[in-house]
């Protein structure tokens, strides 16, 4: 059986690291509520962070395409450079995991999901779901007016 896409990573990575990732996101949390109008700036460090996957991704085609480059142009022998890399794409896909992986999480890179938890934790600090208990959240609202109050309370 293969992971779940949002926490497969998560489930590979050691738990003395998840601890790490979870523990700053706490502290960031602790900090932002001494000193509420740093959230903005903190929210807009976050929207620009670079996420395991992203990370993966540029380094992966980075990798193939010189590989591929080389190959083509040097030695034949380079081409098994991007067939590597894209086995390890291929593992990570699947597992969550390939090489890489290990590295860049000792290296700060989180997952999406630490990077929403965060965002959205900051949300809810600063009061941007304070919406969610106006008359259309209550229950005997129709449900179009319900899930329209749940849409705006995300794009806050």
């Amino acid at each position: 059986m293969l992971p779940a896409t949002a926490s497969r990573v998560e489930n590979a990575t050691s738990e003395d690291l998840n601890r790490h990732f979870a523990s700053e996101i706490e502290e960031s949390l602790r900090h932002h509520a001494e000193h509420p109008e740093h959230i903005d700036h903190r929210l807009d460090e976050l929207d620009h962070e670079w996420d395991i996957e992203r990370t993966l991704e540029a380094n992966a085609a980075t990798l193939a395409l010189t590989g591929t480059l080389l190959g083509a142009f040097l030695d034949r022998r380079f081409l098994v450079l991007p067939a590597v890399v894209t086995g390890f794409l291929l593992q990570h896909a699947l597992q969550g995991w390939c090489p890489p992986v290990p590295v860049f999480r000792r290296l700060g890179i989180r997952t999406s999901a630490e990077i929403d938890r965060e965002r959205y934790a900051l949300k809810a600090l600063r009061g941007d779901f304070r919406r969610l208990n106006a008359p259309p959240m209550d229950t005997d609202a129709p449900p179009r007016l319900r899930a329209r109050a749940a849409l705006d309370a995300t794009e806050a």
